[in-house]
């Protein structure tokens, strides 16, 4: 992976920048996503924010090789602690855990005042930063899923609005799997949810192994998580196959 060539996860992340923003890449690593979106002219100017010297270095030295030290600043800093207020309209941030991706927004909301867009690729803990979108007047406008080198990803873009307009009457269920997900329900998103009650079937497994006591309420929980996994797997699933 390069500046010309990313993975297709941040290929799908880059592709919703709206042209013309200023973007901000907060967690850039090596400035891959701001280096492509500049040459591609997704963007009209970026900065890339990386807390970690190391990957802070290698940004830089990216940036150099490109050419591109007109149109891309890199910053120091930890999350939106390297923006300027209104600085960036478009902000993207990818790889990380939900709960630090939502951690990061709610640390540096006095940045996002001329924020257009969020593009946002928790590894995990989607529902995390579904929550902070809602609790924040953010709109979910997209979602996808995508499926590289054996992991699965899930990509949420979001505009200013009602952030309830996507969710319907049934707001937890979409919080849980994404109401664009849920409502797509590609092979993808089956697969992701699968595995997931594998996961958590195998968790109840080794409970009952241990032979501990007082885990009946942990039982109960993951059992609970199976049911509404597989009442969405089997709702929808009949949807589909009707509508197809």
């Amino acid at each position: 992976m390069n500046h010309e060539k990313l993975s297709m996860r941040l290929e799908r992340v880059a592709i919703h920048i709206p042209k013309g923003s200023i973007l901000a890449d907060i967690g850039s690593d090596h400035a891959y996503l701001p280096c492509y979106a500049v040459t591609n002219g997704l963007c009209a100017s970026a900065i890339a924010g990386e807390v970690v010297e190391g990957p802070y270095q290698s940004a830089r030295k990216q940036v150099a090789i490109t050419g591109l030290g007109d149109k891309i600043e890199v910053r120091k800093g930890d999350g939106l602690e390297v923006l300027n207020p209104d600085e960036a309209t478009c902000i993207t941030i990818a790889g990380m855990g939900g709960t630090l991706i939502s951690s990061i927004l709610e640390s540096g909301k006095a940045k996002l005042g001329k924020a257009e867009r969020l593009i946002l690729q928790p590894n995990v803990g989607a529902a995390n930063v579904r929550s902070w979108l809602i609790e924040n007047g953010w709109e979910l406008c997209g979602e996808e899923i995508l499926e590289e080198d054996g992991k699965i990803y899930e990509i949420l873009i979001a505009k200013k609005g009602d952030p309830l307009r996507p969710y319907g009457v049934n707001k937890q269920t979409g919080l849980t799997f994404g109401p664009f997900l849920k409502e797509q329900f590609s092979d993808i998103f089956i697969k992701k949810w699968q595995l997931e009650k594998k996961h958590l079937e195998r968790i109840i497994e080794q409970l009952d192994e241990s032979g501990r006591s007082g885990l009946e309420t942990k039982r109960n929980e993951l059992k609970s998580q199976i049911s509404v996994i597989e009442r969405c797997l089997k709702v929808e699933d009949s949807e589909w196959s009707q509508n197809h």
